[in-house]
This record gives structure tokens, C-alpha cells and sequence, in this order.
């Protein structure tokens, strides 16, 4: 196996101190959002044999298997993070895999340039993800009841956002979110600036469950983001607690450290609460317009101690396992590629002491036992 070495990422949004205090070492300064574990060309790991992303070019086979290599291509199909949210992110969705291949082959016919800023899709692949929190860890997912989105807009006593609560109770629910998101988004931005800083204060006064949505207008004043995002689920994880963000979800994290996992796609569209690039049309294409429970995911445990985020796509599979001082090592040994990683204690695998924020990459069919006393997150494919 490889230790490895992994990039941060700088990203305005991240925390300056989560990381570091995970990692044991001094903060900056400068804000640290998200730690990247695995192939992704923007920032592979490095590690004693090279970047990974020229390891496994090397010999996919070997490095991948030949299952994952068979039904995923040459590489690592998923994307391993540390993120650390210290102001919200952009509110945001992913395309399914035929979106991404059809916006995909759409814009690279027109010949936009990938790095363009007007530019949605950077591959012909889809993303979903996993979140786990590590720390309490804020959120929001998926639409509200229309009917609970009306009373929550409705408390604000705003006289700008009264229409949209009508809209909400007076449609079908596929209707009224449609109809709400487009009008919030392709409103006079003056008028609609002036109606976030009304919802702001009117947040701020009456605190209890709007107060996320105050911090929100804070971060982002005169967003409309800061509206839309009240159409959505607020969820508060415990450490432990995931949650799965499937294509059309709309969604965004606010705050809180987590283990992240993803299929190893750039591709988002956003909403608001970003200065970035918003595509009304096609985010209108994207988005699933129904209401839904989170689904706040806890582990499955199985026999052996490893305790399994059950999810529906095949580029990622998560796990952990809470090792103690004295047990016998377990065998991770698998078909498959495997990033490991260790969030508390100190792990031995395969002789490699692993502290918090440290971890390795096992090519398929290598062997890979460990010990604990720790906490050591198990990245893998299904094949």
C-alpha cells in the first residue's frame, strides 16, 4: 500500500481551523475547506511511486482490478475529502449521467472552453455524494413540503415574498416549487435584493429556526439563494450521521467537518448563494421538483465491526471501522481499490502508522490488515 500525500484546497468557504486541529498542526490563517484523497487531475495524490494518477496509468489492471477497471475505465472512480465548512457553500445540484453526458457533448460542440466560467459541464460524468460528519454538521437537502415552505415564508410577515407563499399552496407540489424556484431566480435583482435584506432582518428578530437562514443573508447579502434556500429541508447531523445526495437534489452545506466521498466528477449547477455562474434553464432541467425526507443515513454494522453507508450507485462505497486497543487486526483485503483513512486514534495498517487526517491507498488485491485503537474510514468501489 501507498501513503499518501494530499493536496488542500484554499476555497474562501473553508474553515481555518478544523482541518488543522484534525491534522494536529498549527492553522494558518487562510482558510482550509477540503483535503483531497484519491486520482482526480486537478489534485492527485502524491505518493512514493508518483502521483497517483500515474500509478494506476501504469497498469490500471493491477492497480484497479480488472472488475473495476472493466466497469468503470482506466481509473479511480471516486473522489475521497476531508471537508471543512466554515461559511455555507453555494446551493447547488448534480446531473444524473445522461444529463452529464448530453450537457457534456452540448457545450464542447460549441466549442466553450472547459475552464470557461460560464461553463456547467467539465465531464461527460455524473456526481453523487456522500457526506459523514465528523463534527455536528448543518446542512440543507432536498425540497419541503410546499405547504411547510408557505408557512415558513409566511412567518416572516415580508409583503414581497406573499406571493410566493400563494404560489406554494396553490399548486400541485411539482408545480409550486418549479414555479417559486423560477420566479425567486429571474426576479429583478434590485427588487429581490431588497426583499433578502426584509427576510434578513425579519430572521434575525425571530431566531429559533430561522436563524440559519439569517447567517445565510449574512454570507450572502441580497442573495436569492438566501429564499430558495427556505424551500428546502434544514438537517443537523450528529458525528456519525450521512447524509446521499443523488442527481437533481438540490442542496448546500453550511457548516461542520466531514468525511466526503464522491464519484469523481466536477459537474455542479448552482442556485445561489455564490457569486459563480447560474444557468436558469438548464438548472431548471436538472432539478427534481418534489419534496422528500433527507434521508439522514446512520451505518449498518455487520459482523466483523464494519459499519456500511448503504447507498444506490456502485463508483463509491463507505465505511469505518471503530477499532479498539486489544481486538485482532482485520483483513481489508479486496478485489477492489481501497483508499483508508484514519479520522481519531492511531491505526496500523499494514505497518503504516496512520494518525487523524492520514491515509493510504491499497491497489486491488493487495493485502491490508489493521489495528487500532482508532477510527479509519474504508473508501472502495462495488464491481
Amino acid at each position: 500500500m501507498d501513503r499518501l500525500h494530499n493536496t488542500i484546497r484554499p476555497y474562501a468557504w473553508g474553515s481555518t481551523t478544523a482541518i488543522p486541529r484534525l491534522l494536529g498542526v498549527e492553522p494558518t490563517g487562510e482558510p482550509q475547506a477540503e483535503m483531497w484523497m484519491g486520482a482526480h487531475p486537478g489534485a492527485p495524490s502524491r505518493t512514493e511511486r508518483g502521483p497517483l494518477t500515474e500509478v494506476i496509468d501504469e497498469d490500471p489492471e493491477k492497480e484497479l482490478g480488472r472488475a473495476a477497471v472493466a466497469k468503470f475505465g482506466p481509473r479511480l472512480p471516486f473522489l475521497l475529502k476531508i471537508l471543512a465548512a466554515g461559511a455555507p457553500l453555494s446551493l447547488q445540484v448534480h446531473p444524473n449521467l445522461e444529463q452529464a453526458r448530453e450537457g457534456y457533448e452540448d457545450e464542447e460542440s460549441r466549442g466553450i472552453p472547459v475552464d470557461a466560467p460560464h461553463r456547467n459541464y467539465k465531464d461527460a460524468n455524473h456526481k453523487p455524494e456522500l457526506i459523514c460528519a465528523l463534527t455536528e454538521f448543518d446542512g440543507l437537502c432536498g425540497f419541503r413540503a410546499p405547504d411547510e415552505a408557505a408557512e415558513l415564508l409566511a412567518g416572516l410577515d415580508v409583503d414581497s415574498l406573499k406571493p410566493y407563499a400563494d404560489l406554494l399552496h396553490a399548486h400541485p407540489e411539482e408545480a409550486a416549487l418549479r414555479e417559486v424556484l423560477t420566479a425567486l431566480l429571474t426576479a429583478d435583482p434590485d427588487d429581490m435584493a431588497h426583499t433578502v435584506r426584509e427576510a434578513a432582518a425579519a430572521c434575525a428578530r425571530l431566531g429559533g429556526s430561522y436563524a440559519p437562514y439569517a447567517d445565510l443573508a449574512h454570507h450572502y447579502p441580497g442573495d436569492p439563494g438566501v429564499i430558495a434556500a427556505m424551500l428546502l429541508n434544514y438537517v443537523q447531523l450528529q458525528p456519525g450521521e450521512a447524509l446521499f445526495l443523488g442527481a437533481g437534489i438540490p442542496h448546500a452545506y453550511l457548516n461542520g467537518l466531514g468525511v466526503e466521498i464522491m464519484a469523481n466528477s466536477d459537474n455542479v449547477l448552482r442556485c445561489g448563494l455564490t457569486p459563480k455562474h447560474v444557468d436558469v434553464p438548464e438548472l431548471l432541467r436538472v432539478v427534481r421538483f418534489e419534496a422528500s425526507d433527507p434521508g439522514v443515513l446512520r451505518p449498518e454494522a455487520s459482523p466483523d465491526g464494519e459499519e456500511v453507508y448503504a447507498t444506490p450507485i456502485d463508483e463509491f462505497r463507505l465505511s469505518r471501522f471503530v477499532l479498539p486497543q486489544d481486538a485482532a487486526p482485520h483483513d481489508l483485503t479486496a478485489a477492489t481499490p481501497q483508499i483508508l483513512l484514519c479520522t481519531a486514534g492511531s491505526v496500523r495498517a499494514d505497518g503504516i502508522a496512520l494518525g487523524p487526517g492520514e491515509s493510504v491507498f491499497v491497489p486491488a488485491g493487495e493485502k491490508a490488515e489493521v489495528s487500532g485503537p482508532g477510527t479509519i474510514f474504508r473508501a472502495t468501489v462495488v464491481a
